[in-house]
């Protein structure tokens, strides 16, 4: 049996070194994805690493948007040794004040960083989202998560061009999961499932200018929804406890003959049954497919082996056609500018849908807005 330096302190779960997770289940993973908005919307970056502890892989990714043109490191390696190293190839997270500082560094030589992230906000535990295949009823996603808001200060360089990265102008999110999710190769597909694939899915952190606001819907294709979350939060040192907002309603502006939001309204109530409505305007996007490592990406996905020591840059135009035909099959993070209660904030509006959909007027896969 491995020993882990975590060992040495009073923090175990089950009777296991640190160097093990309880489950032995392939697909366990923790990971974490950072987002990076400029208010101007001229840059717009994610970032995060994966650790894959059943599997022995450690992966990171950092994709960077300027205009229509997307520029991604992706780097895999084997996960380290010592569990509170998180860093693949160039890519480093270092944690100076946990749930408070965060450091955020790639010393490549195509597209480096020098970032930290800070919070004046307490995380938000989310929900604990658990789903399901069909039709063996198999646990395809069981994760716990935390969200975060903040700011980013430091600079990027990329395409030989330096981006200063300033708390004024910039706002940060965030977060952190782990638990078990499709990782790496695909599992033996076992029992054929039933009809079309279907996703629809809203994930939205937004700071404002002294509060934020957080809400994610996961919706069967009849509008059941399995998981249900909206909340009011304000900066730790007020000492004011977060705020329910009931059954947030989401009336999404889709761009003509795509299902792209360029914007959305989102309908909200207070405890004391006031409405609280939020605007969100979609400036700019990252796909989270493209590049990032989730969903359907043919050459590269998270967790998925590609040696001791990988690296690869890639970049995308996202005036090819061939990019563009790719973009409605996964999540997409767009850039949002949103106002609320008389205050103007920016956060992430993550948007999938795929398949029928009924209160949107979906019908099947391809259906698209008017």
């Amino acid at each position: 049996m491995i020993i882990d330096p975590l060992d040495e302190y009073p923090i175990h779960q089950v009777p296991m070194s640190m160097a093990y997770v309880a489950t032995s289940d392939r697909n366990a993973y923790d990971r974490c994805i950072f987002q990076g908005l400029d208010h101007e919307a001229g840059t717009y970056f994610l970032t995060g690493l994966g650790v894959y502890p059943n599997a022995g892989i450690t992966d990171a990714f950092m994709s960077v948007r300027r205009g229509n043109r997307q520029w991604t490191l992706q780097t895999s390696s084997v996960r380290p040794g010592d569990r509170m190293e998180q860093r693949a190839g160039p890519y480093r997270i270092e944690v100076i004040e946990p749930l408070r500082r965060l450091h955020v560094s790639s010393s490549d030589d195509e597209l480096a960083c020098d970032l930290t992230f800070v919070s004046d906000y307490e995380p938000l535990r989310e929900p604990q989202h658990v789903k399901y295949s069909e039709p063996t009823g198999k646990v395809m996603l069981e994760g716990c998560r935390f969200a975060q808001v903040g700011t980013w200060e430091g600079e990027i360089n990329v395409n030989g061009h330096t981006v200063t990265v300033d708390p004024g102008h910039w706002t940060a999110t965030r977060d952190r999961s782990w638990g078990i999710r499709p990782v790496g190769e695909a599992d033996p597909p076992g029992r054929p499932g039933r009809g079309q694939p279907h996703v629809w899915w809203v994930w939205a952190p937004i700071r404002f200018e002294d509060f934020g606001v957080h809400l994610m819907v996961d919706s069967e294709p009849d509008g059941y929804r399995t998981v249900n979350y909206a909340v009011r939060y304000w900066p730790t040192a007020s000492g004011r406890r977060l705020e329910q907002l009931g059954w947030p309603e989401i009336d999404i502006r889709y761009r003509p003959g795509t299902r792209i939001p360029e914007g959305a309204t989102i309908h909200l109530r207070t405890v004391d049954r006031r409405s609280l409505d939020i605007e969100v305007e979609c400036l700019t996007s990252i796909p989270l497919h493209l590049g990032c490592g989730y969903g359907s990406d043919p050459e590269w996905n998270h967790g998925r082996w590609m040696g001791e020591s990988w690296r690869r840059l890639i970049t995308f135009d996202f005036d090819d056609p061939e990019v563009q035909a790719r973009l409605p099959w996964g999540g997409i993070d767009h850039l949002a500018r949103a106002t609320c209660d008389g205050q103007t904030g920016f956060g992430i509006f993550e948007h999938g849908t795929i398949g029928r959909h009924d209160p949107t007027g979906m019908a099947d896969l391809t259906s698209v807005a008017d």
